[in-house]
């Protein structure tokens, strides 16, 4: 145990709280007039008074569960002991029902420096990224994008990267199919990312499914003579061997290459960045740390005229309910409504619901099931009012706080931040990940300081200090504003640091043949 013995107890009508200190409570601590029946590790859950079956366990001020039996003050409450509620009906909420929106007060006098787009966006890194028709060509494209690196790369310091838009979709699967076009969009509206400033080069086999003039609708015709096509089609008859695809893929990528190191960073409002919020590998302090400093970080970004998107649907089902009060229009509240309904529908298809969310490392993080997992989660949205719902592999098309929704998975959900424009990327953890993405920067952000210690080269900003040095959430939430600030304008994130990215991940409902 570190330091006296500690309890969070998130609102006043909670029946349980958590264990603050490291290394947990032992068995016979006496804290806020409770005796511990046996050891609760840290972020695990303390009965605050007696319950009998069937009663509700409230945290956050909500119900997390319901008893599944007797638990005595002082117990540690674990997840066999606590029978998973059912979600708030869809059916029952009324988009008219959202409440009073606050007022928004404007704040001014916050910019960045980042890359000017020719339609307007802004880039926070300067990238040159080809993508794939189809996953047959990615050993061709990884060959070419490793020499890019070593041999062009280097003449042309102003670029930040050259990336491959690996993925597996393409061919063999039912490419007309409900649900198939979502990875397709998705593909799409990647390759306009903010960051690729429009310069995206695309390889394609040439028999495939996604024929290039399907995945960008027009943009194969006519090209001026001194630019030239982007499209490499490895099937082209002019292809005599390996070394003659690759050529054509570096002829074409210095010439883009070329273009993008003419460009340099301006003086941009804060109002250009569109921050993508996710959290992976969470545990019980993701709720009372991270994220609602998060939240009010979020609330900063929204003030000051930018977009935040939030996501995860099956973490926000259980707070569908808070989303719709949220909504700015009954509109809005319908699209809300509409998106937990398709995903309810996708996961009864695949005969699942919203409980197969929760990992071993939640469960040893202390979140019993997904309902208490949910209401950690959404504190990362803030309280600014939702002014829109952007569905799974579209782009976002307005400013404000955003819902993308996503799966809850890492990595499909951060592809799919990036297909909705993000160009920044927060990610919240408490158990610990490497995740990161090699198309923006990814801020790592650590729920508790024990994580931030042992993994200092790989967490950028500590908001355990919440817990372990007084800090208040306000505060945390100024200095991951100021933080999303300095990365955007060009300071180099931890993941970056190391060269650390993991692979996109599509999200295909759509049958494969």
């Amino acid at each position: 145990m570190t330091g006296a013995p500690r309890l969070i107890r998130m609102a006043p009508g909670d029946t349980v709280a958590v264990v603050a200190n490291d290394g947990g409570l032992p068995a016979g601590t006496e804290i806020d007039g409770l005796t511990l029946r046996r050891h609760v590790p840290q972020a695990h859950k303390v009965a605050l008074r007696d319950h009998a079956q069937g009663d509700p366990v409230r945290r956050y001020g909500a119900v997390i569960g319901l008893a599944a039996g007797a638990i005595t003050a002082g117990d540690r409450v674990e997840e066999a002991m606590i029978d998973l509620p059912a979600p708030p009906a869809l059916g029952r909420l009324s988009p008219s029902g959202a409440g009073e929106l606050p007022q928004i007060a404007p704040l001014e006098g916050f910019s960045f420096q980042g890359f000017r787009n020719a339609d307007g966006s802004v880039g926070t890194r300067n990238i040159l990224a080809i993508t794939n028709t189809v996953q047959c060509v990615s050993g061709v494209v990884g060959h070419a994008v490793d020499r890019i690196r070593r041999e062009i790369l280097p003449r042309f310091p102003n670029v930040d990267a050259v990336v491959a838009l690996d993925h597996t979709h393409g061919c063999g699967v039912a490419i007309d199919a409900p649900g198939a076009e979502v990875p397709i969009r998705t593909l799409r509206n990647i390759a306009r990312n903010p960051n690729f400033a429009g310069s995206t080069m695309v390889v394609s086999l040439g028999c495939e499914k996604l024929q290039p003039d399907r995945l960008f609708p027009g943009a194969f015709g006519d090209f001026p003579p001194e630019a030239g096509p982007s499209l490499v089609t490895l099937q082209d008859e002019t292809h005599v061997g390996f070394e003659a695809m690759q050529r054509s893929i570096l002829r074409i990528a210095e010439r883009h290459l070329a273009q993008l190191d003419r460009r340099r960073r301006e003086t941009c409002p804060a109002s250009d960045l569109v921050v993508g919020l996710q959290c992976g590998g969470s545990d019980a302090f993701s709720g009372i740390t991270a994220n609602p400093a998060l939240g009010h970080a979020a609330d900063l970004i929204v003030r000051a005229g930018g977009t935040v998107l939030f996501s995860e649907v099956t973490e926000v089902r259980d707070g569908i309910d808070q989303l719709v009060r949220r909504a700015a229009s009954e509109e809005v509240a319908r699209q809300l409504i509409a998106q937990m309904a398709w995903y309810d529908a996708y996961l009864a298809r695949g005969q699942s619901d919203r409980s197969a969310n929760t990992t071993p490392g939640n469960r040893k993080g202390g979140l019993s099931n997904i309902v208490e997992k949910a209401m950690g989660s959404i504190v990362k949205s803030g309280s600014m009012p939702i002014a829109g719902v952007v569905p799974p592999g579209e782009r976002a098309r307005q400013k404000g706080l955003l819902f993308a929704a996503t799966p809850a998975s890492d990595f499909i959900c951060g592809t799919l931040q990036l297909a909705a424009g993000m160009n920044v990327h927060v990610f919240s953890t408490g158990r610990g990940t490497p995740y990161a993405l090699a198309e923006a920067p990814v801020i790592k952000v650590a729920t508790r300081s024990e994580l931030a210690r042992r993994w200092h080269d790989l967490m950028d900003v500590d908001a355990g200090r919440i817990i372990t040095a007084g800090e208040t959430i306000e505060g945390m939430g100024r200095l991951l504003f100021a933080k999303i600030l300095s990365v955007a304008s060009g300071e180099r994130s931890c993941a970056e640091r190391l060269g650390l990215a993991n692979r996109l991940a599509l999200f295909n409902p759509g049958p494969v043949t």
